[in-house]
């Protein structure tokens, strides 16, 4: 690595203020960050550790659903009482997310902050109508993802936390990769009465909602509905570890068992 400050804030205000100088970065659970610190691909002059600021953290039931802390750890979200008793789907993904040491230091507002286009929790932020809050003011979870590596985050905006929907049933699926556990395809699928939503992440730049499946599962939430559909592969992720054509076929197939889990 290289010299920079390190500054620890204890409130959001303080961070807020910090995070105004050039260069500098927010870090969360460091897990995308600190690796990239140390192959010199970003060179920040403040780096402002946001693990000291309470209002950051934890998991509380609302109207209509739960808000999490943006600096609640995956592990805590898989392990959380509250969170298996109102939406087990979220519980059971944050649960396999990385691995244990992952888990232990990975945080949800650094996740969807970073907006990974193979990172999980995308999927449950827009299938679970979510409303991401920040310091300045509250996003739409479908409004929240723009691209790969890319959201509505203004330039120092900081993520407080995620309020999510509770459906009346949902889960999530994925292919993982067999090394880093990131989805190849994942698939989160979740009821709210009549409106089914189905958000696909790993497959392409950006998670996104698959419309003929929300619209067969609508009419008959059964896995047997999405017989015969698919996603084109035009324009979805391509790698050593799956081509576009491959990855299409594995949306059907996550959001297959998706339904039967759910």
């Amino acid at each position: 690595m290289y010299a920079f400050t390190y500054q620890r804030p204890t409130s959001l205000t303080d961070a807020a203020a910090a995070i105004q100088a050039e260069d500098a970065k927010l870090l969360g659970g460091g897990q995308t960050l600190l690796p990239t610190l140390k192959q010199r691909l970003a060179r920040p002059t403040e780096l402002i550790d946001l693990g000291a600021i309470a209002e950051l953290k934890g998991i509380r039931e609302v109207d209509g659903g739960l808000e999490i802390g943006a600096f609640t750890r995956h592990a805590e979200v898989a392990h959380s009482d509250l969170v298996k008793r109102a939406i087990p789907a979220l519980a059971s993904l944050a649960e396999g997310i990385g691995d244990r040491q992952v888990r232990n230091m990975g945080t949800l507002g650094g996740s969807i902050a970073n907006a990974d286009p193979s990172a999980d929790y995308p999927s449950a932020v827009v299938a679970l109508k979510s409303v991401v809050t920040t310091d300045r003011r509250s996003i739409s979870g479908d409004d929240f993802f723009t691209g790969m590596f890319e959201t509505a985050l203004e330039p120092g905006e900081i993520v407080k936390s995620v309020r999510f929907s509770r459906p009346d049933t949902a889960a999530y699926a994925k292919f993982r990769n067999p090394a880093s556990r990131y989805a190849i395809v994942g698939v989160f699928v979740a009821r709210f009465g009549a409106e089914v939503r189905v958000a696909v992440t790993g497959a392409a730049g950006s998670v996104f909602r698959a419309d003929t499946f929300e619209a067969a599962l609508a009419a008959d939430f059964r896995a047997e509905a999405l017989n015969g559909l698919s996603v084109e592969a035009d324009g979805l992720n391509a790698d050593i570890h799956a081509s576009a054509d491959y990855r299409a076929h594995l949306v059907t197939v996550m959001a297959k068992r998706a339904v039967q889990a759910a």
